[in-house]
C-alpha cells in the first residue's frame, strides 16, 4: 500500500502471559491474556497519512468480510478499531479519566516527539483504569470501522479539539494527527490479513 512504510517492531513490548492467534470470523469469546511481545508476524506498518489509514482500514473490513482477518493479541478486530477511535474522540468530546501527576506528565510530554517520529510503545496501562486502558467496544467490524472513519473524518476536517491530551497537554492539530496515526499504527499491526 502506497504510503506506508516498515517499522521495527522490536520497541513493542507488554507483561502479559501467554501467545495466541485469534480468528476474528464470528470469534466473540472472550480469550486469554496474550504476551504481545512474544509475537513476532505483526504487521509493520506506517501511516504518512489519514488516507493511508483510511485505506487500511477499508482492507481490514475486506478481509474480515472475507474470512481472511486475524487477530493477534487481546482484542478482537471491533475492539480495536473501537479503542483507536475513542482516543481520537476523547479529543473532541472529552477523557474519561484524570491527567496523570505532574512529573509523569512532564516526563510524557518530554518523549511526545519520539512517539511522534518512532511510534507508541505496546503495554503501556493507564494506573487506576480498569484493563489499563479505555474505549475497546466490541462491536463488529463494519460497525467499528464506520465509527473510525467518522472519528479520522473529524480530524481529517481539522476539527479543532476541544479538549487537551491528559498525557501529553496542547499540541498542534498536526501533531495530534500524527498522534493518532502512530496509536492506530500500534493497535492494527494486531491485525493481520
Amino acid at each position: 500500500m502506497s504510503g506506508i512504510a516498515s517499522l521495527p517492531l522490536s520497541r513493542h513490548c507488554c507483561p502479559f502471559q501467554d501467545l495466541g492467534i485469534h480468528s476474528n470470523a464470528g470469534d466473540r469469546e472472550v480469550m486469554s491474556t496474550v504476551n504481545t511481545a512474544k509475537i513476532a508476524d505483526r504487521r509493520p506498518i506506517a501511516f504518512q497519512s489519514i488516507d493511508d489509514l483510511l485505506a487500511d482500514v477499508d482492507q481490514i473490513e475486506k478481509a474480515d468480510r472475507e474470512g481472511r482477518l486475524k487477530t493477534l493479541g487481546n482484542w478482537h478486530a471491533g475492539q480495536v478499531l473501537c479503542h483507536v477511535s475513542s482516543w481520537i474522540e476523547y479529543g473532541y468530546d472529552g477523557y474519561p479519566m484524570k491527567p496523570p501527576p505532574f512529573f509523569v506528565r512532564w516526563i510524557l510530554r518530554l518523549m511526545l516527539k519520539k512517539y511522534l517520529r518512532s511510534g507508541m510503545p505496546s503495554g503501556v496501562r493507564i494506573p487506576g483504569v480498569p484493563a489499563g486502558t479505555t474505549g475497546m467496544d466490541d462491536l463488529p467490524v463494519s460497525q467499528a470501522a464506520e465509527r473510525l472513519r467518522k472519528a479520522l473524518g473529524r480530524l481529517k476536517n481539522g476539527e479543532p479539539a476541544r479538549y487537551d491530551s491528559p498525557a501529553f497537554g496542547p499540541m498542534s492539530h498536526d501533531d495530534r494527527i500524527k498522534l493518532n496515526l502512530r496509536h492506530a499504527e500500534l493497535h492494527l499491526s494486531f491485525l493481520n490479513f
